[in-house]
C-alpha cells in the first residue's frame, strides 16, 4: 500500500483522510521523548480501525509463552511492550452528538508532523449527521525538556450553528494489547482522584508490579480568553474525566489545554510517586503551553544543530533522513543506561522487548557520532550490566564455566524470544555485542572501557563460542552446527559463514586484549582472571586452535564464501526471476517454500564483509556483492543499508542511491507493507550509516577519521556532523569535500588516504574529481 505522502524538507503531511490507511498513519505520526511515546491516534473518539498505543519506557509485561510444545531452555515468557494509559483522550459532544470522524462527512483534513519542532498538528472540518459543521485544530507534543510531560491544545470552532459544546478530557487505564496471549489485561488500578481541574490515576502492572502515575490538568479558553466553567467530574473503574459545557455561537472558538504527567516507578519511589507527579503537573501548568512549546522547540533546534544531515537537490531523500533521525531521537536519548532502543520504539506493539542485536550493529554508530561518547558508552554498559543474565541464559542451554549467550530479545537481560530457531540458533547476536566494544573503542579512543568492563564481556562471549564450536573428524576442521544467520529465511543450517567468521574474530580480539591487559595493567589482569576463574593456558590454547583450524564454506566455482553448507544445492534463480506480485515473500509464500528457496532476507555474508571490510580487497568485495545482492530480497528493514554502503564502496553509486531511498523511506513509502504495526526504528540508524559511511566513505583508520566521499548524481550537496574524540566536525560534500573543525583541538584526518591537519575552528577544502574516488 503506497502512503502517497507529500515531499517536504521538514514536514510529514497527510492531506485528506484515508480511513483504510489510518493504522499506517498512526505509526508515521508517532511522538516520543525517550521516556514515553504515543502513536498518532486522534484525541477525540474514533470508531474506525485504529491501533491505540501509548508506551512508557522500560515498562513491560512477561506474557506467558504460548506454544503447543516445550523444549529445555525455552523462555518462559515473551516481554510485551504494553499499551499504557490513554492520556490524550478528549471526547467532544456537539449538541449531544459525539464527534467521530468515522461517522462524519469530512470536508477537509490535514495531519502534519513537524520534525524540526517536534510536534503533531491536525486541522480538519467535518459535517455531523445533524448538519452542524465544525473546524478543529489540535497540536500536541511530548516535551524533551520536561520528559514526564505531554501537552495538547485542542480548538473547535462552530462554523454554521449555535449550540452546546461538551469537552471531556479524560485518563483511561482500561487498555489492552492487540497481541496479548489469552486476551490478558495487563493493568490494575491502585488509586484515582479528581478535582475540578485535576485528575490522577495510579496503575500497577500485573506480575512485575510496575507503577505508572498519570495526572492531568485542563483549562478552557473561549475566543482566546480563559473561562471559569463549572466542571462535572466523572469517576469509573480505571477512568477519570472532567466535563466542561460551553454555549458556542457561530464563528466562535473554544480551546482546551490539557497537560499530562506520566511517571513510572523506574524513576520514582512508590512512596513519592503521587506527590512527585502532582508537583510536576503544577510546574508545567505554571509554565503554560506556549512556554513549554517554546522550550521544546529550542531543545529540538539544539539536537538538529548537531545531528542534522542536509541534502540539497532531493527533497524525498532529505525528508527520509530527517524522518529517521527524528524518530531515533524520539526513542532514545542515552540519558538512562537502563533503557535501550526497541525495534518499534514507541510506535507499535510488534516484536516486544527493548533490545535486539540491532542496537550494537546499527544504532551504536549513529549515537556514537551524533550524541557523543557518554551516550554510546551507556549502550555498552547496558550489556555489561546484563552479563550475569547472559551467563544464566547460556546455562539454561547447557553451557558452563561462565559462557555468556546474550539474548535475542530482552528487557532485563533474560531471553524472552519465543521462536526456537531464533532463541536457540541465531547466536550471531553475541558477535555483534563483541564487535560493538571494538567499534566504540576504535571511534572514541576510550581504551579504559576495555579494562574496566569490555574484556569481561568478551571473555564470557568467547567461552560461549569455544563450547558451541565442535571439531569435525570428517573435515579435520572446527565447525558450528545448527545455527540461524542474519538471513532468517534460513534456519538450522551448518557453518553459517558470518557466524563462524564473527566467532573467530571475537576469539582473536579477546586474546589480543588479554595480552594487552597483562602487559599494561598486570594488577587488573590478575584481578580479572581471579574474578572469572579464568584458566589462561587451558582456555586460550583451545581458542587459538579454533582460530587456526575453523572451517569456512567456500565456492571455488563462484570464488565466494558460501552463506552456509549446501547453499549451492538450492535452485539457481535470482531476484529478477521473481513475480513482483509475490513480494514480499513472507506475505505470499509458505515458510516451507521460503526455507527451500535461495532468496536472502537480509545481508548475511555481506554483513561480515561490511564489518571486516579491511580484510578484503575491492575485487573480492565486488564479487561477493554481485553474487549476494542478486539473491537478496531486502525483506528485513536491516538489509538495504549494508548493501548501500558496500555498493558505494565498489563505486556503484546508482544502486547505492536506490538502496538509500529504500532504507530512508522504508516506512514513509511502506516498502514492506507492514507500517501499520509500527515503524522500524533501529534500521533508521542504517539510513544515517548509508550517507556517512556509504556516500561519505567515513571509516576509522589508524586512530583517524578517513573519508572517501562520493555524491549521488541527483544531489547538489550534502553535509553531516561527526563527533570524534573531543572534536565536532562538519563535512560538506559537493564538488569538493569541505571539513570544518567546529569544536576541539587541532585534528588530523585522512581524505582519499592522504593525511590532512585541520586547526581549531578552521577547515580544509579538497576538490573531489582531482582525487581517486572509492572503488
Amino acid at each position: 500500500m503506497s502512503l502517497n505522502l507529500e515531499y517536504y524538507d521538514w514536514l510529514i503531511v497527510e492531506d485528506g483522510f484515508h480511513p483504510e490507511k489510518n493504522r499506517e498513519m498512526e505509526s508515521i505520526f508517532s511522538l516520543g521523548n525517550g521516556k514515553m511515546g504515543q502513536r498518532g491516534n486522534f484525541e477525540e473518539a474514533y470508531s474506525g480501525d485504529s491501533l491505540q498505543g501509548s508506551y512508557i519506557a522500560g515498562v513491560y509485561y512477561p506474557d506467558k509463552t504460548r506454544v503447543g510444545w516445550w523444549k529445555n531452555g525455552y523462555p518462559d515468557y515473551f516481554a510485551k511492550v504494553i499499551n499504557a494509559i490513554n492520556w490524550i483522550g478528549i471526547d467532544i459532544l456537539i449538541d449531544g452528538e459525539k464527534l467521530d470522524l468515522a461517522k462524519c462527512e469530512i470536508i477537509d483534513f490535514r495531519r502534519t508532523l513537524n520534525m524540526q519542532e517536534g510536534n503533531l498538528e491536525r486541522k480538519f472540518s467535518v459535517k455531523l449527521p445533524n448538519g452542524n459543521i465544525v473546524s478543529v485544530q489540535s497540536i500536541r507534543f511530548l516535551s524533551i525538556v520536561d520528559t514526564s510531560a505531554g501537552a495538547i491544545k485542542y480548538s473547535i470552532k462552530a462554523e454554521n450553528f449555535e449550540g452546546e459544546i461538551s469537552l471531556i478530557p479524560y485518563l483511561d487505564l482500561d487498555v489492552k494489547n492487540e497481541d496479548a496471549n489469552y486476551n490478558e489485561v495487563f493493568w490494575e488500578e491502585e488509586h484515582q482522584e479528581i478535582s475540578d481541574e485535576t485528575a490522577m490515576i495510579l496503575g500497577k502492572t500485573k506480575k512485575l508490579d510496575f507503577r505508572v502515575c498519570s495526572a492531568m490538568h485542563s483549562e478552557i479558553y473561549k475566543n482566546g480568553s480563559q473561562q471559569e466553567i463549572p466542571a462535572e467530574n466523572i469517576k469509573k473503574p480505571k477512568y477519570v474525566a472532567t466535563t466542561y459545557k460551553v454555549l458556542l455561537k457561530q464563528n466562535e472558538e473554544l480551546s482546551l489545554y490539557k497537560y499530562v504527567i506520566n511517571n513510572s516507578s523506574l524513576d520514582h519511589p512508590l512512596s513519592d510517586i503521587k506527590k512527585n507527579t502532582s508537583s510536576q503537573l503544577k510546574y508545567v501548568v505554571k509554565k503554560g503551553f506556549e512556554q513549554m512549546l517554546r522550550e521544546h522547540k529550542e531543545a529540538w533546534a539544539a539536537k538538529w544543530r548537531e545531528s542534522d544531515i542536509k541534502i540539497e537537490g532531493d527533497t524525498a531523500a532529505q525528508q527520509g533522513i530527517r524522518f529517521n533521525i527524528f524518530h531515533l531521537y524520539q526513542t532514545y536519548t542515552g540519558e538512562d543506561e537502563r533503557l535501550n532502543i526497541g525495534p518499534k520504539g514507541f510506535t507499535g506493539e510488534k516484536y516486544g522487548g527493548s533490545t535486539y542485536w540491532d542496537t550494537e550493529a546499527y544504532a551504536l554508530p549513529f549515537y556514537m557520532s551524533t550524541a557523543g561518547k557518554e551516550v554510546a558508552r551507556n549502550l555498552l554498559l547496558y550489556r555489561y550490566r546484563h552479563l550475569g543474565k547472559a551467563i544464566e541464559n547460556a546455562e539454561k542451554l547447557g553451557f558452563k564455566n561462565g559462557a555468556a549467550l546474550y539474548p535475542m530479545v530482552t528487557m532485563n537481560g533474560e531471553e524472552c524470544h519465543n521462536e526456537w530457531e531464533i532463541t536457540f540458533e541465531e547466536i550471531h547476536r553475541n558477535g555483534a555485542i563483541a564487535y560493538a566494544i571494538f567499534n566504540y573503542i576504535r571511534h572514541t579512543g576510550d581504551t579504559g572501557y576495555m579494562a574496566d568492563f569490555g574484556l569481561e564481556v568478551l571473555i564470557g562471549i568467547s567461552r560461549f563460542w569455544s563450547q558451541r564450536i565442535s571439531y569435525s573428524g570428517d573435515k579435520q576442521k572446527y565447525v558450528m552446527l545448527g545455527v540461524t544467520g542474519p538471513n532468517e529465511y534460513e534456519n538450522n543450517v551448518n557453518n553459517n559463514w558470518y557466524t563462524n567468521t564473527i566467532a573467530v574474530w571475537t576469539l582473536e580480539y579477546t586474546l589480543q586484549n588479554l595480552k594487552s591487559l597483562k602487559k599494561n595493567h598486570p594488577e587488573k589482569y590478575t584481578a580479572l582472571i581471579e574474578k572469572l576463574h579464568f584458566n589462561p593456558e587451558k582456555e586460550t590454547s583451545r581458542w587459538e586452535d579454533i582460530i587456526q583450524n575453523m572451517y569456512f564454506p567456500w565456492s571455488p566455482e563462484f570464488k565466494v564464501f558460501l552463506q552456509q553448507d549446501g547453499y549451492l544445492d538450492k535452485e539457481d534463480v535470482t531476484v529478477k526471476d521473481l513475480d513482483p506480485d509475490e513480494r514480499p515473500l513472507n506475505q505470499h509464500w509458505s515458510w516451507d517454500r521460503i526455507l527451500r528457496s535461495p532468496f536472502i532476507k537480509q545481508a548475511d555474508v555481506l554483513q561480515g564483509i561490511y564489518f571486516f571490510e579491511d580484510k578484503y580487497d575491492t575485487e573480492t568485495i565486488k564479487r561477493h556483492f554481485r553474487f549476494y545482492e542478486s539473491r537478496t530480497v531486502h525483506e528485513s528493514s536491516l538489509s538495504a543499508c549494508v548493501h548501500a554502503i558496500l555498493a558505494a564502496r565498489i563505486n556503484n553509486m546508482n544502486l547505492s542511491y536506490e538502496l538509500y531511498l529504500r532504507t530512508s523511506r522504508l516506512d514513509l513509502d511502506d516498502y514492506n507493507r507492514e507500517v501499520k504495526e509500527g515503524l522500524h526504528i533501529t534500521s533508521m540508524a542504517g539510513t544515517w550509516m548509508t550517507i556517512v559511511e556509504g556516500f561519505g566513505g567515513m571509516r576509522v583508520k589508524n586512530g583517524m577519521l578517513s573519508f572517501y566521499p562520493q555524491i549521488p548524481e541527483k544531489w547538489v550537496s550534502y553535509s553531516f556532523n561527526v563527533r570524534f574524540r573531543g572534536n565536532l566536525l562538519n563535512i560538506l560534500v559537493n564538488e569538493h569535500i569541505i571539513i570544518t573543525n567546529k569544536t576541539g583541538d587541532k585534528i588530523k584526518v585522512l581524505v582519499f588516504d592522504k593525511a590532512r591537519e585541520i586547526e581549531k575552528e578552521s577547515g580544509i577544502s579538497i576538490h573531489i574529481s582531482s582525487m581517486n574516488p572509492a572503488g
